[in-house]
């Protein structure tokens, strides 16, 4: 008898990360007092039992390879981790000190209302602002041009409350608050309104003082800063004059009308009140809470694994339950092993995912209302379907202010008795003249129909012939109907219509006419400084940014380069500067419901959020630009072009560069 050493080759494929390799195994294996011819004298169970201890000893060396492949990803893992918590605390530091600077400005600006001491009051203070309208609602002086006066005292009281609501943090401004704000912002509407209502009965009560010597009926001709007033009223009753147009003080014309036949002979008053902003339309709603974050589904670990350990224990072959002892207790051990990994992994990942969570929803508190407002996308099935005629005001957006046309009853005039001047003053205010255009058979409707010619403003932009509403103040809404046979001259911007009636009315511009862009690209010029330039279909825009502040730098379209020079070259706030630009008519900051109306790949909230913020703090060292691919990614993923300035001055040239794409996975 002698001895032999036995060497067992053992080949097991299994995979390794992505790629399937195979791996050799050698089991070494001694027996003692067999020769080659005796193995085949050995019992089966014999036999079986060596074959066991094989697959054993193979799925042993097996499990250490994939052990230590494991522990070597785990390693790199960990490094990575410590240098995004790294990144992570400059990032979070650099939230606090733009929270810090900001607190700081708008306690600043606080202490300046304070010490200016010029008798507005403070509109975040419910005492102040509520005695400041009470104390001009009763005042009795209603002179136009005092009104006008304290009416610009009202518009930056209104912008301050909208500005606190819009760029103040979640955490420093409560819904409590938010609600009164935004109520006393309809009341002090409401009053200015109210104002110019009784400024105009002022006027009309002293029609005669006004009369022109040519018609001799009343013509008045304001035109201010916010508004545009013009009033006319029908002293002389003459049949024949209908139309009217308005000049201001350097013979520009401002707006004009046609008057149905019907009140060619009433006591009647026509006003064009033409106010640069708009306090007509629904305004707005905000998110008054942080949005939450839906906590993906955890799959129950320990029920899952205990399945996983039963199925394996029923799946083992009848041979090897008839194995030593040992090898069912190694093999128990081995299960238990795999169980109590599998937990580890899971409760780990659960743990990462709520400290992903946290992170984001930390983040989103200390983002604005507008921000976030432009970025979240609600369900398209929140959009209730309108009625027949009625606007959509997440598609269109009034552009160039609103034009209260209203037909008025002339209030008795002064007469002059023997050196006394006598009126009757009557209790009831500025009355409207109702007015309805009711067209009977064989009747020329031209008669009946009220016409309106309205001068559009310089200092809007309007890329296409605007659609023109009429505001319907029983249902809230802007409507389409009853308009018709328009005019438009866009090229001496002026736009004439008939309607059935006297309306509020306004132009309605589509607001996604610029989007999606066609490029975008932001370009570091100094140390906190940046450029940011759009291209969309129809112009071309670029931003200067320093520090806080930004500016439009230049606007330029195929038929001008010489546009909003009112607005351009002004250092403003974000947000100011925003506002500013769409109420000229140049919209390029997608809202809410956006997603309806543009065809793009709409992304995450926290994955748009998170990587703008990253962009900003190293905004001064390199370049972005858009990119392509970012249509085709998916919704966790944001990819853009990155660029060292130095090396490539015109971001437009590294966009053409594939293999400058920067590709930043946010993975919520």
């Amino acid at each position: 008898m002698w001895g032999v050493l036995l060497h067992v080759q053992y080949v097991c494929s299994f995979f390794l990360g992505d790629m399937e390799t195979p791996v050799v195994l050698f089991v070494k294996c001694y027996f003692t007092d067999f020769n080659h011819t005796e193995w085949g004298n050995i019992s089966l169970t014999e036999q079986a039992r060596i074959r066991a201890e094989l697959e054993e000893a193979a799925r042993r060396e097996k499990e250490r390879i994939e052990r230590e492949k494991r522990e070597r990803l785990e390693a790199k893992d960990q490094e990575r981790r410590g240098v995004e918590l790294a990144e992570l605390a400059i990032l979070e530091e650099s939230f606090l000190t733009a929270s810090q600077c900001k607190n700081k400005f708008r306690a600043l600006a606080k202490w300046e209302h304070y010490t200016g001491c010029d008798g507005s009051p403070d509109p975040m203070v419910r005492q102040e602002i509520n005695t400041f309208m009470s104390l001009w609602k009763e005042d009795t002086n209603n002179d136009i041009f005092t009104v006008i006066e304290k009416g610009n005292r009202i518009l930056d009281l209104i912008e301050k409350l909208e500005m606190c609501i819009l760029d103040t943090p979640f955490h420093e401004l409560s819904s409590k608050d938010v609600t009164q704000y935004h109520d006393t912002i309809l009341q002090l509407q409401a009053l200015l309104h109210h104002k110019y209502n009784e400024a105009t009965e002022h006027l009309l009560k002293q029609a005669s003082n006004y009369a022109e010597s040519e018609s001799g009926n009343m013509e008045v001709v304001i035109k201010k800063q916010n508004i545009t007033l013009c009033v006319w009223a029908n002293l002389k009753k003459n049949p024949k004059f209908r139309s009217m147009s308005f000049y201001d003080d350097q013979k520009k014309p401002c707006n004009g009308f046609d008057l149905p036949k019907p009140l060619a002979i009433c006591d009647v008053a026509v006003r064009i009140l033409h106010t640069h902003y708009d306090h007509v339309s629904p305004s707005q709603t905000y998110p008054k809470e942080p949005l939450t974050l839906d906590m993906p589904a955890q799959k129950p670990v320990t029920s899952e694994s205990i399945v996983k350990v039963k199925a394996t224990k029923s799946q083992v072959s009848p041979s090897r339950l008839d194995t030593r002892s040992k090898h069912s207790t190694g093999r128990s051990k081995s299960l238990t092993s795999v169980f109590t990994e599998e937990v580890k992994s899971s409760a780990v990942e659960t743990e990462n995912t709520k400290y992903a969570m946290n992170k984001s929803s930390l983040i989103l508190q200390t983002v604005s209302r507008a921000h976030l407002s432009a970025l979240f996308s609600p369900s398209v099935r929140e959009l209730e379907p309108l009625e027949e005629f009625v606007v959509d005001l997440h598609q269109f957006m009034p552009v160039g202010g609103i034009y209260h046309f209203d037909a008025l009853k002339l209030p008795p005039q002064a007469k002059h008795v023997k050196g006394w001047t006598m009126v009757e003053v009557l209790d009831t205010g500025l009355e409207i003249c109702p007015y309805i255009a009711v067209c009977e058979e064989n009747e020329d409707p031209s008669n009946l129909t009220v016409g309106i010619t309205v001068r559009l403003l310089d200092n809007v932009i309007f890329f296409e012939e605007p659609l023109i509403a009429r505001w319907n103040p029983e249902e809230k809404c802007w409507r389409t109907d009853d308009i018709g046979e328009v005019v438009y001259n866009m090229k001496e911007k002026e736009i004439a219509f008939k309607m059935n009636g006297f309306f509020t009315i306004t132009l309605l511009q589509d607001a996604h006419l610029n989007m999606p862009y066609q490029s975008w690209e932001l370009r570091p010029t100094g140390l906190d400084e940046a450029s940011f330039c759009i291209l969309t279909t129809f112009a071309e825009v670029q931003f200067d940014i320093k520090v806080n502040e930004c500016m439009l730098a230049s606007i330029t379209t195929n038929e001008d380069s010489d546009l909003l020079a009112e607005i351009r070259g002004k250092w403003m706030t974000p947000l100011c500067l925003i506002l500013a630009v769409k109420r000229a008519g140049m919209n390029i900051f997608p809202a809410d419901f956006s997603p309806k109306y543009v065809s793009v790949n709409n992304k995450l909230l926290t994955a748009e959020v998170t990587t703008y913020q990253q962009m900003a703090l190293v905004a001064s060292a390199f370049a972005f630009s858009w990119s392509k691919w970012n249509l085709e990614s998916g919704e966790n993923n944001v990819v853009f072009r990155v660029s060292l300035p130095c090396h490539c001055p015109d971001v437009f040239e590294f966009c053409e560069h594939e293999r400058r794409s920067l590709h930043s996975h946010k993975q919520v």
